[in-house]
């Protein structure tokens, strides 16, 4: 009688599952994608990918070698005063890009972006569903306004880790948030 469960061993269904993902999210776009249609890909059982990934967003974390998952960092920036959320979207941007390591991940997903439209499609529908609408909901804004946020930062974060413009480079983290917060703060209060 053959025995339930996963084979004894290594197993490659994790790599598997990743590749599929990587296809079928370049192919139909984070909305079009889904966890059914990844694991068909793959060759297995949805509930295998849930095993290893938990939910599709996750799964598209994990696919896109991203260091930290955006959706995860949302709850941490809505949890303090509503009169510092643009502070505290200043240090998180500059944190994440702060660290080297955490840095790669998102200059390879910038310039996939930049250069092709699937991934810019896939980024874009990953961005407004899991984390700039939850920022505008939340903060009782238009999502224009949450979105506006976003691009100040990425400016920012362009110019200082990409372009390497000397004042930014040499700038404080502290020095970056006194002029950027107040700008976040007004796209990010209510009128």
């Amino acid at each position: 009688m053959a025995r339930a469960g996963r084979r004894a061993g290594p197993t490659e269904t994790r790599e598997q599952i990743l590749a599929a993902a990587r296809r079928i999210f370049a192919e139909q776009g984070y909305d079009g994608a889904t966890v059914r249609g990844i694991a068909a890909g793959a060759g297995v059982n949805a509930a295998l990918l849930h095993h290893f990934f938990g939910s599709k967003q996750q799964l598209f974390v994990a696919a896109m070698n991203f260091p930290i998952d955006p959706a995860e960092q949302l709850p941490l920036l809505l949890s303090g005063p509503p009169e510092e959320i643009g502070e505290r979207v200043a240090r998180l941007f500059l944190g994440i890009w702060g660290d080297p390591a955490g840095r790669a991940p998102f200059l390879a997903l910038l310039r996939s972006v930049a250069s092709n439209e699937q991934a810019a499609t896939m980024m874009r529908q990953f961005m407004m569903r899991t984390v700039l609408s939850g920022l505008a909901e939340h903060q009782g804004v238009p999502p224009l306004r949450a979105t506006a946020a976003a691009a100040q930062m990425i400016g920012i974060v362009m110019l200082r880790y990409v372009v390497q413009a000397p004042p930014l480079v040499e700038a404080s983290d502290d020095e970056i948030v006194a002029l950027i917060a107040p700008v976040l703060q007004r796209y990010l209060t209510p009128e």
